[in-house]
């Protein structure tokens, strides 16, 4: 594809001041249950190339799924440039190296449907434990991607990413238990996703009521992931900061969080995010956005930073090869001193339903509970047959419970499990 990419800029700087091409090759395979059974398992590859092009302060944007279509995607890019709105532009990145290596791909990771059927022979295997759970569905997938992305002033770079991932949904009378597990390595346990989904399905069911009132909360790394990504991430965003649609615009600089949490974008985690450069190009490095409870950046891309008179923060993501990069996260990773915040009983929350309609601005949140339970000593004591909290993240976030000592990847996330001090619950 090289020679494609290099047709593309040399026609594009006839047409633009700069031109960047952004170009996806992947191949996956996915294997499906249905019930105890492997229904199917369909291997797929793709390719897609996005073009950006800026000319006199104005971006345009197109993409296509056919190498032979890129001079109509590179003239949809210059027609969308001409009517979008000028604005502070000064350059692309030229070359350079980057910084270093991301661990984002695993040699061990091939794509082919006897490796997603044998992750899911594990999945029954770990659901087996628990005979009164029955399967409703479950998948596995293995990828591998080539990421390429080039522009005008020279700028080459070239990234291969793998993933694995698997998740199992199990039922036990009228309750039901998911878990999934996801990495960029060889290294997920499909036998710990389905005992999991079990126990949550059948452990469930049966469950008591609770009364309205003031309870302490522990949220999973699942359910923390959800308000985080639609509370707290949104608030990061330079774009937002300056738009005016961020609670923490003005509380730069001083204590916001818990002084014992630490929170980054960290891109040379281990996580699904891992990269050694952003969309743009622009070599990654990690980003503190809080450390000790004190808030010290916000998140910007090129477009946002040459707009507000900032420099960029190597942010910018893609959703994949359509559109145009905008600000996001690599690897969010919350960190801070651990304790053990299972020992006293609180409500255990293993996943949460409806953040999404959580406020980003005021931070308020009212949500229902997946597989609740009362939590003590470690373990999982009696089920909660339902209920929901409801507050405000960014008030529980300033004095925490305490931070667990466990972690996971969940998307673009790597987090621990929280404790959370007073949280209104609703019980039926």
């Amino acid at each position: 594809m090289a020679g494609l990419i290099d047709r593309v800029i040399r026609a594009g700087e006839r047409l633009a001041d700069e031109v960047e091409v952004f170009l996806v090759e992947g191949r996956s395979v996915t294997a499906q249950l249905q019930r105890e059974k492997v229904d199917r398992a369909e291997e797929s590859r793709s390719w897609g190339m996005g073009i950006r092009v800026i000319q006199k302060g104005r971006i345009g944007v197109s993409s296509t799924g056919d190498p032979a279509a890129w001079e109509r995607c590179l003239q949809a890019a210059v027609d969308s440039a001409r009517l979008a709105t000028p604005q502070e532009w000064k350059g692309l990145p030229g070359p350079g190296p980057a910084a270093g290596e991301a661990p984002c791909c695993d040699p061990a990771i091939e794509p082919s449907p006897d490796g997603a059927r044998g992750i899911l022979s594990r999945m029954l295997e770990g659901v087996a434990g628990h005979p009164d759970a029955h399967v409703t569905s479950g998948s596995a997938t293995l990828s591998r991607a080539t990421l390429t992305l080039a522009n005008s002033h020279g700028l080459e770079r070239t990234m291969e990413r793998t993933e694995c991932g698997c998740s199992l949904e199990a039922i036990c009378g009228q309750s039901t238990g998911s878990e999934f597990d996801q990495s960029p390595f060889l290294d997920i346990d499909p036998r710990r996703v389905g005992d999991q989904a079990g126990f949550l399905a059948v452990h469930s069911s049966g469950g008591r009521e609770i009364a309205d009132g003031q309870y302490s909360v522990i949220l999973s790394p699942v359910a923390f992931a959800q308000l985080l990504g639609y509370i707290v991430v949104p608030a990061l965003s330079g774009r937002n900061v300056h738009a005016g649609r961020s609670r923490l615009a003005s509380l730069l600089s001083t204590r916001c969080m818990d002084p014992a949490l630490d929170l980054r974008d960290d891109p040379f985690a281990r996580g699904m995010g891992a990269t050694a450069w952003d969309a743009e190009g622009v070599p990654a490095r990690r980003l503190d956005f809080v450390r000790e409870g004190t808030l010290l950046a916000f998140a910007y891309d090129l477009k946002t930073a040459y707009r507000y008179g900032k420099e960029t923060t190597a942010s910018a993501v893609r959703g994949g090869f359509g559109g145009a990069p905008s600000i996001g996260i690599h690897n969010l990773v919350l960190d801070g001193k651990r304790s053990d915040i299972t020992r006293e009983r609180g409500l255990y929350v293993h996943d949460v339903v409806g953040a999404h309609t959580a406020n980003p601005m005021s931070g308020d949140f009212s949500v229902e509970c997946q597989n609740p339970v009362w939590m003590e000593d470690g373990a999982l004591r009696e089920p909660v047959r339902k209920a929901m909290i409801a507050g405000n993240l960014f008030d529980t976030l300033a004095e925490l419970g305490g931070i667990g000592k466990d972690s996971r990847i969940v998307g673009n996330a790597i987090l621990p499990s929280v404790r959370l001090k007073q949280v209104q619950v609703i019980g039926e």
